[in-house]
């Protein structure tokens, strides 16, 4: 095989190209596979992108505006930027970990943070690592305005992160609160909704587990929002084989079964409660041509009331004008014909 085989243009491509990569690979190593700088779209050169590609039915980038929604006091977009490609968590492997980590220099964040703004998306679904701070930070000097919606993981001290973050709601996170369920232990994760409460601010459970939400609504935890992944990739290696029937994949903490998001939305849809859905895309699993599809299943399957969260990693397709593109169009009707740029 050839050495120095060149990523695909974005992370959705990047994906589906995997598979015919490490047939091509096996018994070689994977140092060939690497970003090419040459590649890569110079910081500032987003918006180029975008003119390049206009959507197909709508007209400036500024038509496109995300619909808002009420949450706590506030009205927020239906869209929130997530967090896990800016600091490179791929929840795929290693490689593609380390492009995010590397295309994603301080410019860029700021810059897609910035762009997603443009587009009505004034919400973003922060958590506290690497240099996420002082990235936020530059993002406020420079003018940007998002309203924090954080993820807390059992590390962060939650009063530290209100008094200078001064966020709109924390969120504790889904890993913690999973494994809290599978261990036994959900009353310490309900004292820390508890203790989060008193901190004057909105208060959520993340999870992927239906089965988590369904509990939490059972024992009326005093909390005002979910975020539930539709994928449930935080089963157990038994639980895991049980529903592979009794086979086990490599890397089980990020597989993805089309079976889940229905019961993900069941449970989103029987609470009252704001709730916002994340991983609507299986990690960039989704091929192109059923993005579109991805994002109609998840905004007709929650209530009006409801958001999503989704990241993006821009490399050379602007992905952000994509998926507000194609959201506006679902929300307003207008450019319903809006699929992929």
């Amino acid at each position: 095989m050839e050495r120095g085989v060149r990523m695909s243009n974005t992370r959705r491509e990047f994906l589906q190209s995997t598979a015919a990569l490490a047939v091509g690979m096996m018994g070689a190593g994977t140092a060939g596979i690497r970003a090419d700088a040459s590649t890569l779209p110079r910081a500032g050169a987003l918006r180029g992108a975008a003119q390049e590609a206009p959507p197909r039915s709508l007209g400036r980038d500024e038509e496109i505006q995300i619909p808002k929604m009420k949450f706590g006091g506030v009205e927020i977009g239906r869209l929130v930027l997530g967090v896990n490609p800016l600091y490179g968590f791929a929840h795929y492997n290693n490689n593609f970990s380390s492009a995010m980590r590397e295309w994603y220099t301080p410019d860029r964040v700021c810059e897609v943070m910035h762009r997603a703004n443009s587009f009505g998306m004034d919400a973003f679904n922060y958590v506290d690592v690497a240099r996420a701070r002082p990235d936020w930070e530059r993002f406020e000097a420079e003018g940007g305005k998002m309203r924090l919606i954080i993820q807390v993981t059992a590390r962060d001290d939650t009063a530290e992160l209100v008094k200078n973050l001064k966020p709109l709601a924390l969120q504790r996170r889904g890993e913690e609160i999973d494994l809290a369920w599978q261990n036994g232990t959900m009353a310490s994760e309900r004292e820390w909704c508890k203790r989060a409460r008193d901190q004057g601010v909105l208060v959520g459970v993340g999870t992927h587990k239906p089965e988590v939400i369904e509990l939490v609504e059972e024992q009326g935890w005093d909390i005002d929002f979910y975020a539930g992944c539709v994928y449930n990739r935080t089963r157990t290696a038994e639980e895991w084989r049980r529903a592979l029937n009794g086979e086990l994949p490599e890397m089980p903490h990020d597989i993805y079964l089309q079976s889940d998001p229905p019961r993900m939305y069941k449970a989103m849809r029987q609470t009252a409660k704001t709730c916002f859905a994340f991983k609507i895309l299986a990690a960039g699993r989704i091929a192109d041509d059923g993005v579109a599809q991805a994002f109609r299943t998840a905004f007709t399957s929650i209530k009006p009331h409801d958001g999503v969260y989704v990241g993006v990693f821009p490399r050379s397709k602007d992905e952000l004008l994509e998926n507000a593109g194609i959201v506006h169009g679902i929300l307003t009707g207008v450019g319903a014909a809006y699929r992929n740029i």
